[in-house]
């Protein structure tokens, strides 16, 4: 699809796109759009769109709406009739008005007041950065009935015909509500406003807009790093009234299709919301609906088991009948990821490749519906055969839906180009952006005054990635809804100004694409955000549309890659953290003989669910996380080590007997070490090394160091595993080594000793035997009788 010429020329550029972000930065644009009101312009701009519209803004109370002593009642609309305006309609605003200031306020009258014709978007942002005064044309003032007290509420109900508004011709018309009283006695005065729009569209309309929903359910993990519940706090969120419970009623109560049907047709099909699903949340609520589980270690304390299950019962319900997309296993942050030098943990969360492996426990989820019968299909095959990855898996075992696995959703609106080669390789074929992301992404949105095209592409590599642009202005009205001054009623009415300007902009006969994708921790009721997707099928210049219907539609030239512009990302210190967490687990993955992806799937799923995107507002939370996932792994590293003996001796029965150690790898997956053994510096005990050794799961190995023994006696000696690269493993033990046997330089003493020895003796015995035989001889030669009763004389000296 191409756009014409002459819409591209002269268009203004377009409003940096508003980031998605959580309810807290929703609260957050509350000032700026008070500021925007104090003037009489348009309510509800993103906050990036929104130029200053007031030297200071009005405060903010406690439940976000604005006070200033000028305008003291507050006004909340509950109905603003009709949605789009025919000539001869009555317009209907009903409400409530609050005075929040410490007066009372007498004498009450309001009247809608407007301004000049937008006909284009270019025009309706031109008119939210520079507002209309809304003064075109100003109605009488209309009595309302009841007296405000300080603090106090009253209801209202005001209607006027259109008439008397002069809607001359079709497009949006800036309208202020404006509210007049007397306070405290003082004279009249305009005591509260409200800034909205009128839509006036053709009764036949020349073209239409197919807007596409991509619907977040997302959550921060509640789990640590091990598995394991560190508080119940997603029970919270999806029982009754909790964040994920309305984000899945709003699509659970969603119309059918397009109205009137003829009579016996079968029922119109669901609006085709798609919804985008953190595998790891649904692996979380399938822990929780298999039974009793831990909270922070107290067995049996979860008290979530049935809210779970009904959650999922619902959960599959909707997924039924509308597509889903699979997220990143714990919605990581790719960016984060890849400019912190992890992109392994990315590659490892994606759910359409094998290599992406992250997942807790490994394996099919626990079943939470009753077991299969005999001769009932085999379960599915492990992700790696499949060709897909676990996080795709989760979802298809758990909520029985096959997924989309090859579009990536960026949370902020833009991918740096690092980040895409990465995606790419991870089996991601096309990703969804904000317009702020590319160099045109004006015109693929309608802000240059041409047709809307979500459909676009950017080269990547040596190749192009399919791009879908989301509409930045919409996403943030509808992150913004619950918390807008003057209620969701007026932030759906901004909605429909919008895409009713992009309509009448639209050459006749054309199909505009919108895809409207809210922040992922969005906080959406039925009044607010249900009601705008409602609108899709409600409005005869509106069609409801698919994320894959815009995939197949003809892409339109949005340019290049813009230059990256600031973003929030996760904090520093956290991926630091991380990034030694990571590098703990690849020094132990080197060490894994098996294939160490899938042995350390549940490490890699904690290290994965650490680092969510939804993390980026909390670094408190975040570093947290990172902390525990990098004691994880140190403690998983020192569960391999050597085992002490009972008594701390060892004794050696021979000089080259072998030193037996035993080493205990209580891991479920084998491990290649090193043992090392320092033997002692006196030198009385050498050691030899016997090279990498692989230990078995979950038993204790008998390893025989050879060792050669040069002396006897007592030696202490330490002894540790380590990797094959040589990180150490579990703890450095000491023990000592006794022996008694002779080593070859005491033995080789004590022969030369003995034989010594030997030689004296010899020499003794000879010398003794030559004077004995001298002796005998000389005595022989000589002797004489001798004197009877003398004693021989003596032949030596006793001398």
């Amino acid at each position: 699809m191409t756009r014409p010429a002459a819409t591209r020329a002269g268009g203004r550029p377009a409003a940096a796109p508003a980031r998605q972000g959580t309810v807290r930065r929703a609260v957050a644009l509350v000032p700026l759009l008070s500021g925007a009101l104090v003037l009489g312009g348009p309510l509800l701009a993103p906050a990036a769109v929104l130029a200053p519209a007031a030297a200071a803004p009005a405060p903010t109370a406690p439940d976000g709406t604005t006070t200033s002593a000028d305008r003291p009642v507050r006004i909340d609309v509950a109905r603003f009739e009709p949605r789009t305006v025919t000539p001869g309609a009555l317009i209907t605003v009903t409400g409530t008005l609050t005075n929040t200031g410490p007066d009372p306020i007498t004498g009450l009258t309001a009247r809608l007041q407007r301004g000049d014709v937008l006909t284009g978007r270019p025009d309706l942002a031109d008119a939210v950065s520079d507002p209309d005064p809304a003064t075109t044309v100003q109605p009488p003032f209309a009595p309302l009935p009841g007296v405000l007290a300080p603090g106090g509420s009253v209801e209202f109900s005001y209607t006027i015909d259109s008439a008397e508004l002069r809607l001359e011709q079709d497009g949006v018309y800036p309208v202020l509500f404006n509210v007049n009283g007397t306070v405290d006695g003082d004279q009249e005065r305009r005591v509260g406003e409200l800034a909205t729009f009128l839509v006036q569209q053709p009764v036949v309309p020349s073209s239409r807009t197919t807007v596409a929903w991509l619907w977040p359910l997302s959550e921060p993990s509640h789990r640590d790093a091990s598995g394991d519940f560190v508080d119940d706090g997603l029970a919270e969120a999806v029982s009754e009234g909790g964040r994920l419970d309305r984000a899945l009623a709003v699509v659970e109560r969603l119309p059918g299709g397009q109205p009137g049907a003829e009579p016996g047709a079968p029922p119109a099909a669901p609006l085709p919301v798609t919804l985008a699903i953190d595998p790891a949340l649904v692996e979380e609520l399938a822990r929780m609906a298999a039974g009793p589980y831990a909270v922070d270690g107290v067995a049996g304390a979860g008290t979530g088991t049935e809210a779970a299950r009904a959650y999922l019962d619902r959960l599959r319900a909707v997924v039924a009948t509308r597509p889903v997309v699979a997220l990143p296993y714990g919605d990581v942050d790719a960016d984060g990821l890849q400019a912190a030098g992890m992109p392994a943990v990315l590659t490892r969360s994606l759910p359409g490749t094998p290599e992406g492996t992250a997942q807790d426990p490994p394996g099919p989820p626990p079943v939470t519906e009753a077991p299969a019968v005999d001769g009932a299909a085999p379960p599915p095959e492990p992700a790696a055969a499949t060709g897909t990855g676990a996080g795709a898996e989760i979802i298809a075992d758990v909520l029985d839906v096959t997924p989309v696995t090859d579009l990536a959703w960026s949370p902020d609106g833009s991918y740096d180009a690092a980040t895409l080669d990465t995606l790419r390789a991870g089996g991601i074929d096309q990703v969804v952006l904000g317009s702020g992301a590319l160099t045109d992404g004006d015109s693929a949105v309608g802000l240059d005054g041409s047709d809307a095209v979500a459909r676009s592409s950017v080269p990547v590599g040596d190749g192009a990635l399919d791009v879908l642009v989301a509409d930045p202005t919409l996403s943030a009205v509808v992150g913004a809804a619950e918390v807008v001054q003057g209620g969701p009623r007026i932030a759906e009415q901004r909605y429909l100004a919008e895409l009713a300007a992009l309509t009448l902009q639209a050459p006749p006969g054309s199909e505009q694409t919108v895809l409207v994708a809210p922040p992922r921790d969005l906080e959406a009721e039925l009044e607010g955000a249900g009601a705008m997707i409602a609108d899709t099928a409600g409005l005869p210049w509106l069609q409801p549309g698919s994320v894959t219907d815009l995939g197949a539609a003809p892409p339109a030239d949005a340019g290049t890659l813009a230059a990256p512009g600031e973003e929030t990302a996760l904090d520093p210190a956290g991926l630091a953290v991380l990034g030694e967490a990571v590098a703990a687990r690849e020094e132990l993955a080197d060490a894994i003989p098996a294939d160490a992806d899938l042995a350390l799937q549940p490490y890699d799923a904690g290290i994965a669910r650490a680092s969510s995107v939804l993390r980026r507002d909390d670094p408190e939370e975040f570093v947290a996380a990172a902390l525990d996932a990098r004691a994880t792994l140190d403690r998983l590293q020192e569960r391999v080590t050597v085992v002490a003996p009972a008594d701390g001796t060892y004794s050696l029965a021979s000089s080259d007997a072998p030193l037996v150690l035993t080493v205990d790898n209580p891991l479920p997956f084998p491990v290649d070490v090193r043992l090392q053994v320092d033997p002692p510096a006196n030198g009385g005990l050498a050691v030899g090394d016997i090279g990498v050794q692989t230990l078995a799961p979950e038993q204790r190995t008998t390893l025989q160091v050879p060792t050669e023994l040069r002396r006897s006696g007592g030696f202490t000696v330490t002894a540790q595993v380590t990797t094959p690269s040589g990180t150490a493993l579990g703890d450095r033990v000491e023990m000592q080594v006794k022996s008694t046997a002779y080593g070859p330089i005491s033995l080789s003493i004590t022969i030369g000793a003995a034989s010594l020895l030997a030689l004296l003796f010899l020499r003794r015995l000879v010398h003794f035997l030559i004077r004995r035989r001298r002796g005998t001889a000389a005595g022989d030669a000589g002797a004489g009788p001798s004197s009877p009763g003398l004693s021989p004389a003596p032949t030596r000296s006793p001398v």
